[in-house]
């Protein structure tokens, strides 16, 4: 997992509300060509350095070498590398993916990142711009508060 560096929260969790938008994978992506994705290998070629003094170096060789079907150079680095190099116009070897053209999901909910410690059900807006003057509103709140101390 990884860390994220947060600043300490002045307040429980309770006091908080997380304004989120949500596209996830499953329902708002695809997967795409390197065209498709205007992938920079594919627009302009790439290299790959395999070390084949290591197992997993032979394999990754082998994989390029006999199967990957792509065309390449190859180079052998001072450091004793197995360098490929890529002609552009080819697939890479990474998987694009490119958005649908789908609304995503606009959720307010209630805690921060440590819960939801009142078990409030998050509320879904159906339009961007309900979800824009909810958090607005909430901005002006807090605002409000700060100036009456």
């Amino acid at each position: 997992m990884r860390h994220v560096n947060r600043i300490t929260p002045a307040m429980p969790a309770a006091a908080y509300k997380t304004y989120q938008i949500v596209a996830p994978l499953p329902t708002h992506w695809r997967p795409a060509t390197c065209e498709e994705a205007q992938c920079g290998a594919y627009e302009r070629g790439w290299r790959t350095a395999v070390d084949e003094t290591t197992e997993l170096g032979q394999r990754q060789a082998y994989y390029i070498r006999r199967l990957s079907g792509r065309r390449f150079a190859v180079d052998r680095s001072p450091e004793g590398l197995t360098v490929f190099t890529f002609e552009a116009g080819q697939s890479c070897f990474a998987r694009h993916q490119v958005p649908l053209e789908r609304d995503p999901f606009y959720f307010v909910k209630h805690g921060d990142f440590r819960g939801n410690p009142l078990g409030i059900q998050p509320y879904q807006h159906r339009r961007g711009e309900d979800w824009v003057d909810d958090f607005a509103e909430h901005q002006d709140r807090i605002a409000r508060q700060i100036e009456r101390g």
